[in-house]
């Protein structure tokens, strides 16, 4: 469920129906399925199966989402339902495209050794998307040829799978040389690249420097690391950040959550699913575990306990831990759609 698209889960069909608002859609869908699908409607005694809500703070991915597909897969007996809720709007910043613009247009990044850069790391799909559309608005040009931007001899550096996806759907001939997908968080891909990069420059002291494509907020363990001062001089790796992309709440989203939340109030169980620290006094206070006066987590429990929150990983659930002494029920060990549900199932198992 998407909550700007018209999915009726009861029957598993799409866009079959015509949509509906979004208040009558969360209605129909949580609290009485049959005005909301016809099928069901012509077979009241069809049973309907319990499934867990499994809010996902996040947009939607098009033209597929894998969080969808893996959620709404039925595996051993457990079933759930995904909702998307937006939290986050992104727009790209003009001085650092400009930035990696005029880099890309210079052939700027490659392996000889006056180029400003050898290799080039990603640690979002946001970061992703505003790389693509400078690659995008070259091709567009005439005369340009496939082999726009240029890359395919530098190693470029994805922090998992969903970041790599997207840095694969970048057109190149030859393709880009991604590597990392493996590693799922900053500090695993910084000790990866200090020895991957190593290798591909190993007759090189200095390092080239590489560019790191960023965006106004994120953890700064990548360039500590690779410019670690108690690495040998050989081995230290020059990183430039550029920020390309900048993050906020949108407004919307405390409106949107509180919607879903009275939409699935009567469910026994329900999960939260947070994708970034960006938005989690929202996500806090729509739950009712804000205090207001300290803007730390309650400290009087966490209420009836149907409603339990799952981090994407590390990043997400120490922010929780720090920002407002809040301990999420997961936090998963891959930052991939297969990873948090397995956390949740695992969870789940646990608390019979």
């Amino acid at each position: 469920l998407s909550l700007r698209g018209s999915h009726c889960w009861s029957c598993e069909a799409k866009n079959r129906h015509r949509p509906l608002s979004l208040a009558s859609a969360l209605t129909n869908l949580y609290t009485d399925f049959q005005p909301f699908c016809p099928e069901m409607a012509q077979n009241p005694s069809s049973p309907s199966p319990a499934k867990v809500p499994v809010l996902l703070l996040k947009t939607k991915s098009t033209p597929g989402d894998s969080y969808e597909d893996v959620f709404s897969r039925k595996d051993d007996g457990r079933a759930f339902e995904p909702a998307f809720v937006p939290v986050l709007h992104h727009s790209f910043q003009e001085p650092g495209m400009a930035t990696v613009r005029d880099v890309l247009y210079r052939r700027g990044v490659n392996t000889s050794i006056d180029a400003s850069y050898g290799g080039l790391i990603f640690t979002s799909q946001r970061a992703v998307e505003a790389f693509s559309s400078l690659v995008a608005e070259k091709k567009t040009q005439k005369g340009t040829d496939e082999r726009w931007p240029h890359l395919q001899d530098v190693p470029v550096y994805s922090v998992g799978p969903a970041t790599t996806r997207a840095l694969k759907s970048v057109l190149q001939d030859p393709p880009l040389q991604i590597f990392g997908e493996h590693t799922g968080n900053g500090d695993a891909l910084a000790k990866f690249i200090l020895e991957h990069y190593g290798q591909w420059y190993q007759n090189r002291s200095p390092k080239p420097p590489v560019l790191f494509l960023v965006g106004e907020q994120r953890r700064d363990i990548i360039p500590k690391s690779l410019m670690d001062a108690d690495l040998p001089s050989d081995q230290r790796i020059q990183v430039d950040e550029v920020v390309v992309y900048g993050t906020g709440v949108m407004e919307s989203f405390p409106h949107d959550f509180a919607a879903i939340l009275r939409a699935t109030e009567d469910r026994p169980t329900r999960w939260v699913v947070v994708f970034s620290p960006t938005g989690c006094d929202s996500m806090l206070r729509g739950l009712g575990l804000l205090d207001e006066s300290t803007g730390k987590a309650k400290t009087d429990g966490r209420g009836d306990r149907r409603t339990f929150v799952a981090t994407i990983g590390p990043t997400t659930r120490d922010y929780l831990r720090r920002a407002f002494d809040f301990e999420p029920d997961v936090c998963a060990e891959e930052p991939s759609p297969e990873g948090v549900k397995r956390g949740i199932v695992q969870f789940l198992e646990r608390h019979k």
